[in-house]
């Protein structure tokens, strides 16, 4: 009965976020995922067509912006800093299969990432990886493991292309600055 329960809970909440993820007014969106557990900082910006799986296991720091289509997989706990950029349709993954398991084994590992990180289009953070603060992931990067403070990566799989200054002293523009429509 009590896993029956669990997974109603989950597909309730799937659909409930995927409905409210295209909501036209931004505090709707956001207090839905409080409601469902995730602490969001209240001056993050989370557009249109998230999907969150797991919200109780999410964590949005100060002036982070989660772009258009994001995904983000907090089941095995995910953990974003502040001052984030994350692009339209990132994908952030904690739980995946085991493929060299022999019944092919959910695992579930969190991902950590730090303040003042830019993670740009369409790039895909897989399950365990810890994105040091400063760094970049550029566009269409997929990550697997630990990105070193300070550093620009890219490709499949990323890998280092440059290091960014550590003199960084921008805040990004807390939601209060943008319209109502967002």
């Amino acid at each position: 009965m009590r896993r029956w329960l669990v997974r109603l809970y989950t597909a309730g909440e799937l659909v409930l976020l995927n409905l409210i993820s295209y909501a036209p007014i931004h505090i709707l969106r956001t207090t839905t995922l409080k409601i469902l557990g995730a602490k969001v900082a209240s001056t993050a910006t989370v557009y249109h067509g998230f999907e969150v799986r797991c919200a109780r296991r999410l964590t949005v720091g100060e002036r982070t912006s989660i772009g258009d289509r994001a995904t983000l997989d907090a089941r095995g706990g995910l953990t974003i800093g502040a001052d984030v950029n994350l692009s339209t349709e990132v994908q952030i993954w904690t739980a995946q299969h085991d493929w060299r398991a022999p019944d092919f084994a959910y695992v579930a590992t969190p991902v950590q990432i730090g303040d003042q990180v830019w993670i740009g289009p369409r790039a895909i953070i897989l399950p365990g990886s810890n994105i040091g603060d400063g760094a970049v992931v550029a566009a269409g990067a997929v990550v697997k493991g630990d990105i070193p403070p300070y550093t620009l990566v890219g490709g499949v799989p990323a890998s280092k292309i440059a290091d960014r200054p550590r003199d960084l002293t921008y805040k990004l523009a807390p939601k209060r600055a943008k319209t109502l429509w967002w």
